[in-house]
């Protein structure tokens, strides 16, 4: 299933969705060089998470093989500040677009159950778990971990439990061939979940690539979370016509 629209519409613009994704995209324009070779493994090295160097069960020097003759190799310190850029990078073009893409589907509604102020907190709290997650369940990794897919795995995981009856348009492939159908965004999102779970308890080592555990881990915290910063109001005007943003108030 791959998502495309949504029945949900917003009462504001998503100012704060659009400026993540505008950060994102200008990290890996610039930052990550769009891709090409020796700019990319560099930004993943040095700003990605690696868990088993914030665990310090990594010696410093333990290289990780990137590609093209390059290997990444573990630094002395936890390297704190990488869980924060690590939300911020990507793998490829292909991990870029299908996380953003993700996040203006569904993080435009959550935005708007909530203040501004409490939308950004709430997504980088999500990302913070979804990397702790991931963390905890390869602690001595040294592949490192980067992508904004954890914390978007929250703002999915507040949609299940504001919106769990809207429908979503997915494309579902069949063989050759792609139709369209709509289906409640719980049906899709618990669909999402069991895929990751699946994947999770599959994946060996983390050689496949994905981390699994992260979009679990960011997917729980959206769940728990939201009804901590959403507004009771807000939840409630998905049915009313006549609700305006209020433009005070953390």
């Amino acid at each position: 299933m791959f998502p495309y629209h949504d029945e949900n519409k917003t009462q504001r613009s998503a100012i704060v969705t659009l400026a993540i994704i505008g950060a994102c995209v200008v990290t890996w324009l610039f930052v990550q060089g769009a891709g090409m070779g020796y700019p990319l493994a560099a930004s993943v090295c040095n700003f990605g998470l690696i868990p088993g160097e914030l665990t310090a069960t990594l010696p410093a020097g333990v290289g990780f093989p990137m590609g093209g003759g390059l290997v990444c190799v573990t630094d002395t310190g936890r390297q704190y500040s990488n869980v924060l850029t690590s939300m911020f990078l990507h793998g490829s073009w292909m991990h870029l677009l299908g996380n953003m893409w993700f996040l203006w589907l569904f993080g435009n509604n959550i935005e708007d159950s909530m203040t501004r102020p409490r939308f950004i907190v709430f997504y980088l709290l999500c990302g913070l778990s979804a990397a702790l997650f991931q963390v905890f369940a390869e602690p001595n990794s040294a592949i490192p971990m980067v992508g904004a897919s954890g914390a978007i795995s929250g703002v999915m995981g507040a949609y299940l439990v504001l919106y769990p009856r809207v429908k979503v348009y997915t494309l579902l492939t069949l063989g050759f061939f792609f139709t369209s159908i709509a289906v409640p965004a719980w049906v899709m999102l618990l669909y999402w979940m069991f895929l990751q779970v699946v994947g999770g308890l599959t994946q060996v080592g983390g050689k496949g690539g994905v981390a699994f555990w992260a979009h679990i881990g960011g997917f729980l915290a959206g769940v728990i979370g939201v009804k901590i910063f959403a507004r009771p109001h807000r939840v409630a005007s998905h049915i009313r016509s006549d609700w305006k943003p209020d433009r005070v108030g953390w």
